[in-house]
C-alpha cells in the first residue's frame, strides 16, 4: 500500500497546520464567543436554558467577587468540586476569566482524598456543593483554603423550581449530611455580591498557566499537569478543525454525560464546542439511564461524547432504539478503549459511526482522532491530530516497524508543562522532549494507531504479553455477559496468570461456560485460569472500569 502523510487523510477543508496565534490567552477565545453568539442558548441543565450572554455576564460577576471580596490574584488556585451543573461552568470561566488556576476535583472522592489534592494544589478557595462539604469539613484545617462557596442542586434553577429540587434533595432524598462551616459563602450571594463589583481584566500570556489538572489515579498516585492557556487552545483548535468537517456553527447540540471535571468532556465537550456556538445539555447524573433517555428524548441532539461503558449500558436499554437518531451527526468515544462491538452495535442502531479517539490528561487531552468524514476505522483510535506527532518505540527507545506493539511518544503543542512540584516525576515521563504515554500501540501503513493496553497492566503469562483490553474485547462479546474487567494475578508458584471479573446478563452464566468461551477465541496462555462473578465493577467517575482496584482487592482476598 502506497505511503501517504497522515494528514492527506484529512478532507481539504481541514488543514494539517493549526494557528496557535488566533488568541493569547483563553481570555480572548472566552471573549469573541460571547461576542459571536450571545444571543444564543449555551447550557441546558434540569429544563433551566441559559445563553452566552447570560454565562457572560454571571462568569464576569464570579470572577470579580473572587478579585475584590476575596481579593485572590492572579495566578492563585481555586478549586471546584461540582457535578454537570450550571454552576461548574460559570464558576470555572469565572476563575480563568479572573486569571486564576482552575484545579478540578472529583464529587467521588473521599475526604482522605480530597485532603491530598487540596493540600498538595495548593489551593486557596473552593466552589463545591453541599452533598459533599461534610467531607470538606473533616480536612479543611489540613488545607491551604480560605474561602469556601457552597451551592446547592438547584440554585440555578430558577425561583420556583430552584427551591423545590433543594428541599426534595435535602429533606426527602436526605443526600445532604449535616455539616458545619459557618464561615463558607452560599453560592447565590456570591453571585448577588458579584453582579456589584467591578470585574478587572487581567493580562494573560498564553504560558500563563490555566489548569492544574490531576491525572486520574488509575494505575498509581494522583499528579497534577499542569496545562498552560496555550495547550488548551491549541487543543481547542486541533479539535475544532476536525469537527468542522461534520458540524456547523450555530446548528450543534451536545449531549454531555460525562462529568466535566474530567479532561474529555471538560475540552470536548465544554471548551471545543463554545468555539462553534453549540448548546450543551449537562447531564448531573449519568449512572440514572432512565433519566439520560428522557434527556435524549426531548432533544434534537447532533453530537454525544461518553465512554465504551456508557454506550454499551444505553445500547441494553431497552427504550434506546425507539429514540429519534436523525439529527444526531457525532458520537464520540474516549477514555476507556472502545470494544468492537459496541461501536458496531452503536452504528446498527443509530446509523452513525461512534469515533474513537485517544489522550491523556497530560496532552489537554486529545491526541488522535478517527476522521468525522466517514473514513473512520473500527478498533483504532485514528490519526495524530493536526500539529500532533506520534512514534512507537521499543525498550531502548528505537522506532519499531509498522505493525509492532511499541511505547507510545507523544509531542505536541498540548502537551503539558510538567508535572506540579514533581520535577523528577517530570524529568521520568519525557524523553528527550517526547511525552512517554506509558500505552502500548501499534501503527498501520497509513498511520492509524490501535492502542493494545496500559504497559503497567501488561500481565505477563510464562513470558508472554497478554493485554487486558484483547481479553476484556473477546469477552463482551459473549451475549450473557454485561462488563468484564482481566487482571494478572500470582498463583502459588509465583507466576502469573489472568483472572477475570464479570458482571452477568443472564443469572444462570457460569465461569466453565466463559472459559470455554474463551479457549475458542484466545491463544492457551491468554484464557483466564479463574473467573469471578460480581454484581458491579469498581469505576472511576467517567466509567473507566479500574483493574487496580481488582487487582488490589485480589491481593488482599485468598485465591479462589
Amino acid at each position: 500500500m502506497e505511503k501517504h502523510p497522515w494528514w492527506q487523510h484529512y478532507p481539504r477543508a481541514v488543514s494539517h497546520t493549526i494557528d496557535l496565534e488566533r488568541y493569547e490567552s483563553l481570555l480572548n477565545f472566552f471573549e469573541e464567543c460571547f461576542e459571536r453568539y450571545h444571543s444564543l442558548p449555551m447550557y441546558e441543565n434540569m429544563g433551566k436554558v441559559m445563553t452566552y450572554f447570560e454565562v457572560d455576564q454571571l462568569s464576569k460577576a464570579f470572577a470579580a467577587y473572587l478579585q475584590q471580596e476575596k481579593h485572590l490574584k492572579m495566578g492563585d488556585h481555586v478549586a471546584i468540586q461540582l457535578p454537570n451543573l450550571l454552576q461548574y461552568p460559570i464558576a470555572l470561566l469565572g476563575i480563568l476569566r479572573a486569571g486564576m488556576v482552575v484545579v478540578n476535583v472529583n464529587p467521588l472522592y473521599t475526604s482522605y482524598e480530597m485532603e491530598y489534592q487540596l493540600r498538595d494544589s495548593e489551593a486557596k478557595a473552593i466552589i463545591l456543593l453541599d452533598n459533599f462539604t461534610h467531607k470538606l469539613e473533616k480536612i479543611l484545617s489540613q488545607t491551604f483554603i480560605q474561602t469556601v462557596i457552597i451551592t446547592k442542586i438547584g440554585d440555578m434553577l430558577g425561583r420556583l423550581k430552584g427551591p423545590l429540587v433543594n428541599f426534595a434533595v435535602k429533606h426527602i432524598k436526605r443526600l445532604v449530611p449535616h455539616y458545619d462551616l459557618p464561615h463558607a459563602v452560599a453560592w447565590k450571594k456570591v453571585l448577588q455580591i458579584g453582579q456589584q463589583a467591578t470585574f478587572h481584566r487581567v493580562n494573560l500570556r498564553s504560558d500563563h498557566t490555566a489548569f492544574l489538572q490531576y491525572t486520574g489515579g488509575t494505575t498509581g498516585v494522583s499528579k497534577g499537569a499542569v496545562l498552560t492557556h496555550r495547550n488548551i487552545l491549541a487543543n481547542i483548535e486541533q479539535m475544532t478543525a476536525c469537527m468542522r468537517v461534520q458540524m456547523q456553527e450555530k446548528k450543534e447540540i451536545i449531549i454531555t454525560p460525562l462529568p466535566l471535571y474530567h479532561i474529555f468532556a471538560l475540552i470536548v465537550n465544554l471548551l471545543a464546542m463554545m468555539r462553534l456556538g453549540a448548546k450543551n445539555v449537562l447531564i448531573t447524573n449519568p449512572r440514572n439511564i432512565q433519566g439520560l433517555i428522557k434527556e435524549l428524548r426531548k432533544h434534537p441532539f447532533t453530537c454525544i461524547s461518553g465512554v465504551n461503558t456508557l454506550f454499551r449500558t444505553l445500547l441494553a436499554h431497552k427504550h434506546f432504539a425507539s429514540l429519534d437518531f436523525s439529527s444526531l451527526k457525532v458520537a464520540l468515544a474516549g477514555g476507556v478503549a472502545l470494544q468492537k462491538q459496541v461501536a458496531q452495535q452503536w452504528e446498527a442502531v443509530t446509523g452513525v459511526p461512534l469515533v474513537e479517539g485517544y489522550g491523556l490528561t497530560e496532552s489537554s487531552p486529545a491526541v488522535t482522532c478517527n476522521m468525522l468524514d466517514g473514513t473512520h476505522r473500527i478498533g483504532t483510535v485514528g490519526i495524530p491530530l493536526p500539529g500532533t506527532v506520534v512514534k512507537i518505540v521499543d525498550e531502548n527507545g528505537k522506532k519499531v516497524p509498522f505493525g509492532t506493539p511499541g511505547n507510545l511518544l507523544v509531542k505536541g503543542p498540548q502537551v503539558m508543562k510538567a508535572y506540579w512540584k514533581q520535577p523528577e516525576e517530570t524529568s521520568r515521563v519525557f524523553l528527550e522532549g517526547w511525552l512517554q504515554t506509558g500505552d502500548v500501540a501499534v501503527m498501520d501503513q497509513d498511520g492509524f494507531i490501535s492502542i493494545i493496553d496500559r504497559k503497567k497492566e501488561m500481565i505477563n503469562v510464562s513470558g508472554f504479553n497478554v493485554y487486558p483490553n484483547e481479553i476484556e474485547s473477546v469477552v463482551s462479546e459473549h451475549p450473557e455477559v454485561l462488563e468484564v474487567g482481566a487482571i494478572g494475578v500470582l498463583n502459588e508458584d509465583g507466576k502469573e496468570e489472568v483472572r477475570l471479573y464479570v458482571v452477568k446478563k443472564d443469572p444462570q452464566l457460569t465461569s466453565e461456560a466463559v472459559i470455554s468461551y474463551c479457549r475458542e477465541r484466545l491463544t492457551q496462555y491468554k484464557v483466564p485460569k479463574h473467573v469471578v462473578f460480581r454484581d458491579s465493577l469498581p469505576k472511576s467517575g467517567v466509567g473507566k472500569i479500574l483493574r487496580r482496584t481488582l487487582k488490589e482487592e485480589a491481593m488482599k482476598a485468598t485465591p479462589v
